[in-house]
């Protein structure tokens, strides 16, 4: 059957209706392709007078409606048709050179909206490459570390200034487990949230090349930990003793490269002291911990909540954000958690979001500073190709809110397939903020 003839079979729960029961309240399911109206949604309710009269202007051969959506019954179908009408002639004509404009706009909207996705697929192919490149640079690390230290300098590079010079792009960080090793999948995570942080708190050049280093190493040290210590999210006294070695063993490593400066061997060591001494390896405090090292231990915490390695024991990122505030808050630099929810945003990109109207859709870039609460978000509609999927900015379409955050497990599998079809959340921002 095809797609055309599959839009005009009664879906659940619908009834057909005419163009003459429609009014405010009333919802409606256009029976056409998404690309062959110029409504925002395929199925919708009814805002006002002038929708009604512009679906009736349509001359579409079946109406649907679902009962359930309504806010107020159809009306009931006129017993005769009316005779013609020439003012609702002239209506129809205006409404059809309107119909016409506002499909201009769609197509200019789907256009923005292509680009926005062209931006994304380039950035992914670079992150791709970057997680194959990193891969090969851990692994090889304590046999070529000449070489393992070229590699991450030029990866962190070339991140680097894709967040300096286009601040305008999304960045995009791809962990994408299925085409990446693991290790390198968190570490370029880490490396994107601490860069996107160092952004934030305004350090110098030099010093995001420095710390896009630290956080592509900060691991190293897990290479000599045996996996089902690493994997084991229940540690005894004596495997959580082995695990926390990782950061010193890291650093002995780094040190015998001879080709680390001294502020990414600190950070290496001192990814997981806390700011209250609680950390290891050595229960440091506040300022004697390295900056880079506070940075990247709020990057690094918040990927471990985010993708722990039990995915059912996922957070949402904005679950993940609030844990942080509001039960670890002592742990960290105060200051920089600070910088790093804001360059988040309330509903980090990645998040999975239920709006006023009752869709749910995907934040694709965090909202500009001045509405935080107003990201722009991507909506799963089914009916309307994946490729050229609804993106709504929040900030300018009013009608809309997020209602509420909603956490990945449990979603039906199309939806994620949709939104996020790698089940991996994928980081980007938009750098719109003062």
């Amino acid at each position: 059957m095809t797609a055309a003839n599959e839009l005009l079979k009664l879906k659940e729960g619908e009834i057909q209706i005419e163009a003459s029961q429609l009014r405010p309240g009333v919802h409606v399911r256009l029976p056409v392709q998404w690309m062959d109206h110029h409504f925002m949604f395929n199925s919708f309710v009814i805002e006002n007078e002038e929708q009604a009269q512009q679906i009736a202007a349509m001359q579409l051969p079946k109406l649907f409606c679902d009962v359930t959506r309504c806010k107020i019954p159809p009306l009931p179908k006129p017993l005769k048709p009316a005779p013609p009408d020439p003012e609702k002639i002239a209506e129809e004509a205006r409404l059809a050179a309107l119909r016409v404009v506002q499909m201009a706009e769609k197509v200019a909207r789907t256009k923005v909206m292509s680009e926005l996705r062209g931006r994304l697929d380039t950035a992914q192919k670079h992150y791709i490459g970057a997680a194959k490149a990193i891969g090969n640079a851990i692994t090889s690390f304590d046999a070529n570390p000449g070489e393992s230290v070229r590699q991450v300098t030029l990866v962190s590079e070339q991140s680097t200034a894709a967040l300096l010079a286009d601040p305008d792009s999304a960045i995009v960080l791809i962990a994408e487990k299925a085409q990446a090793d693991g290790h390198a999948a968190h570490s370029l995570s880490v490396m994107t949230l601490s860069l996107l942080l160092g952004k934030q708190a305004m350090l110098p050049p030099e010093a995001l090349h420095a710390l896009g280093i630290s956080a592509l190493l900060h691991d190293i040290g897990k290479l000599a930990i045996s996996s089902s210590i690493l994997r084991n999210t229940s540690r005894n006294k004596h495997e959580e003793a082995v695990y926390q070695e990782h950061s010193r063993i890291g650093y002995e490593s780094a040190l015998r490269s001879r080709r680390l400066s001294q502020p990414v061997l600190d950070a290496i060591l001192h990814h997981h002291e806390r700011m209250d001494g609680s950390g290891f390896p050595d229960h440091l405090t506040k300022n004697d911990i390295h900056l880079a090292a506070r940075v990247i231990a709020i990057a690094n915490r918040f990927d471990n909540l985010a993708n722990p390695i039990d995915y059912r024991k996922a957070l949402s990122p904005s679950e993940a954000l609030a844990t942080m505030w509001s039960k670890e808050q002592s742990a960290f630099d105060t200051v920089l958690l600070q910088l790093f929810i804001r360059a988040m945003g309330v509903y980090p990109p990645g998040s999975i979001v239920q709006l006023t109207d009752g869709r749910v859709g995907a934040v694709v870039a965090s909202a500009m500073t001045d509405s935080p609460l107003s990201p722009q978000v991507m909506i799963y509609e089914p009916e309307v190709p994946r490729r050229q999927a609804i993106i709504v900015d929040l900030a300018k379409d009013t009608s809309l809110k997020i209602d509420h955050p909603l956490r990945l497990q449990g979603r039906p599998d199309e939806e994620l397939d949709y939104l996020l079809p790698r089940r991996k959340l994928n980081w980007f921002h938009m750098e719109n903020q003062s």
